[in-house]
């Protein structure tokens, strides 16, 4: 039997209607599942799917409420017609397990959470007029009839990285619709952002969730807008409070956006995805992009996989993010062979910093930090309260008044620790890489003084403080540089493969650029991800890390290469993909990763370093000839 020929079903049971009262849904023993039925089992007396999928439910004692006029029910969260077909609600254990002895039930799985995983880079991969005048951007028109799908938080549209100014009509092949939900009128939709969805009542069936959350498309946490500006956004001057200033635009700049929400305040569920995915593909999507992922599992137990499965059969091209639990082996998520996993590298635009210590070692960091520097060549007061995370409730205040505080990385926000500092009194804060981040540096936007130094320069410190009995130091923050000679390198929070499920299939498949990444963002969202209390800053633009930030510029490169290539299938835009990609230097030395800069795993950075331009002609003189030099012949 076909794996198409089967449904999926995620279900809600309680004896009242649906969840809007909030009942059961602190109740442990009821929960989300997602059920896989045989399609063909459908019996001809059954008008509709719906009908068919109530009488199952009332086989199993499951009171299924009509919807007012007899269409559908009120326990159903979604409902299934593309990839899947099914229905959404939730199951005491009991029922699931009576449930799995019906006919046609192939398999039931729990719900599952997802989690987000959080302008120079189109110069960098050579997509511009200098680097490539005439190739793979004239091709594709900028990507201009291919629509990309954003399974992602939403969307702000009244950013200006989302103008339709000169672009031709929506694609005719494009079914989809603006339902933005509150405060997303149709209105903001326009030739640029085509669609707007958002699925939510997987979510809110949850434990915690937060009923009070707008439902709506409009993105209120601003990884959204991040990733699809990333993707396609328009070209237009940008920076960051003054970083990274330049004219910015995404990888195809005229690609079409259709957005579904699908994360929330508490995360993102399977039961929502599912239903997006979904939505999506029978919309028309030409690319889905996943900037999340969950615990990786078996592909027959996987609902996203086997979704993702049926997008790819059906001629979709789906990229998704490979995590940020690097760099250890086997950390990689969405692991499925028809996914393209995505991880991350730098590029060679730095935000240098330095940490001046009393004794004249300068050692360079990273920051973002946006307010006051410290006074020219006056120095204060150090320490590292014995290798403190900064935690509130752990600063010493007459050990911190007055003092710039190291503080080791921890499980609370590294510019929280900021202002934990200044709450206890402090000048300024040093986020210090312990062995898991090595020589690895992302930038933060700090809200006091601050920056990131690697291990190596904080055991400096260390020693200087052990050793001078005044120890002093200052910061001096130099803005953006561009140019460095080991770039791309391998970002250490990118996770690695192999799976334990396909120990010898090779994920992530390809990486991408993600640390320190400037694109859209809302500009009523600040930028630190704390709330308007803390950080009162307001920007369109902001710099992120992580693999969610190279999986949407590899999203952006296949709709390119979808525009150029119409008849290309999705293997062939991921063959293309990863036979071009490269794994050397210009000087012939192998990539590298941040964490030590030694040559990285091959776990680490799948088949190589996407190269866009040479995607184009894979099979040319060109690229086959920069293939065997990146293979070190």
């Amino acid at each position: 039997m076909s794996l198409f020929c089967t449904i999926f079903i995620v279900l809600l049971v309680t004896s009242s209607p649906f969840f809007g009262a909030g009942e059961n849904i602190d109740n442990p023993r009821i929960q989300n599942y997602i059920v896989r039925i045989e399609n063909d089992y459908k019996p001809a007396a059954y008008f509709d799917v719906v009908e068919w999928y109530s009488s199952i439910l009332n086989s199993i004692g499951f009171n299924v409420i009509q919807e007012e006029g007899g269409k559908g029910s009120s326990n159903f969260l979604h409902v299934y017609g593309t990839v899947f077909h099914g229905f959404s609600a939730r199951l005491t254990f009991e029922q699931a397990q009576l449930l799995k002895t019906q006919p046609g039930v192939l398999g039931l799985f729990p719900d599952q959470v997802y989690h987000l995983q959080t302008t120079r880079t189109p110069y960098f991969l050579g997509l511009d007029s200098y680097h490539e005048p005439l190739g793979l951007l004239k091709e594709s028109d900028l990507g201009s009839d291919v629509v990309i799908g954003f399974l992602d938080s939403g969307i702000s549209p009244e950013s200006p990285s989302f103008s339709d100014e000169g672009l031709s009509s929506v694609p005719t092949h494009f079914k989809g619709v603006c339902d933005g939900g509150i405060d997303f009128p149709s209105s903001l939709c326009n030739k640029k952002i085509v669609g707007a969805r958002y699925f939510s009542r997987g979510i809110l069936t949850m434990k915690g969730a937060n009923e009070e959350e707008p439902q709506s498309a409009r993105d209120y946490e601003g990884h959204g807008t991040h990733t699809a500006s990333t993707a396609a956004g328009r070209g237009l001057n940008a920076s960051f409070f003054g970083y990274a200033e330049g004219r910015a635009t995404g990888i195809a700049p005229k690609a079409r956006l259709a957005i579904y929400k699908v994360c929330w305040t508490n995360g993102c569920v399977a039961s929502d995805i599912l239903a997006a995915l979904d939505k999506a593909v029978q919309d028309g999507v030409a690319i889905i992009s996943l900037s999340l992922g969950g615990s990786p599992t078996r592909y027959s137990t996987d609902p996203i996989a086997i979704g993702c499965f049926a997008a790819v059969e059906k001629g979709i091209f789906v990229s998704a993010s490979a995590g940020n639990n690097g760099p250890e082996f086997k950390t990689v998520s969405n692991i499925a062979p028809w996914i393209t996993t995505v991880g991350a590298s730098s590029t060679d635009r730095t935000f240098p910093a330095d940490l001046v210590l009393g004794n004249g070692i300068i050692l360079t960091g990273t920051s973002l930090y946006t307010g006051e520097v410290m006074k020219d060549k006056q120095f204060f007061p150090i320490t590292d309260l014995g290798g403190s995370t900064c935690e509130a409730d752990y600063l010493d205040h007459d050990l911190v008044k007055g003092k710039i505080v190291v503080c080791l990385h921890g499980f609370i926000s590294l510019i929280q620790k900021g202002l934990n500092v200044k709450e206890a009194g402090g000048l300024g804060v040093v986020i210090a890489n312990d062995e898991v981040q090595g020589e690895s540096l992302k930038s933060d936007p700090h809200l006091v003084p601050g920056l990131s130094i690697t291990k190596s320069s904080y055991d400096k410190v260390v020693g200087y403080l052990n050793s001078a009995r005044n120890p002093k130091a200052t910061m001096v923050f130099h803005g953006t540089k561009v140019g460095s000679s080991l770039a791309p390198a391998v970002a250490a929070f990118s996770s690695w493969g192999p799976h334990y499920e396909s120990i010898y299939l090779l994920k992530p498949d390809i990486i991408a650029p993600g640390v320190d990444i400037l694109a859209a963002w809302p500009k009523k969202v600040p930028p630190s991800g704390l709330g308007l209390t803390e950080d009162p800053r307001h920007s369109w633009f902001n710099i992120i890390s992580g693999t969610s930030m190279s999986c949407p510029h590899v999203s952006g490169i296949a709709a390119l290469l979808k525009g150029a290539h119409s008849d290309w299938s999705p293997a062939m835009i991921r063959s293309a993909l990863m036979t071009t990609s490269y794994n050397y230097y210009s000087d012939g030395k192998p990539l590298v990763d941040q964490k030590s800069y030694t040559e990285a795993s091959i776990w680490a950075t799948g088949a190589g370093h996407v190269h866009s331009v040479m995607a184009n002609d894979p099979g040319g003189l060109l690229a086959v000839t920069r293939r065997l030099l990146s293979n070190g012949n």
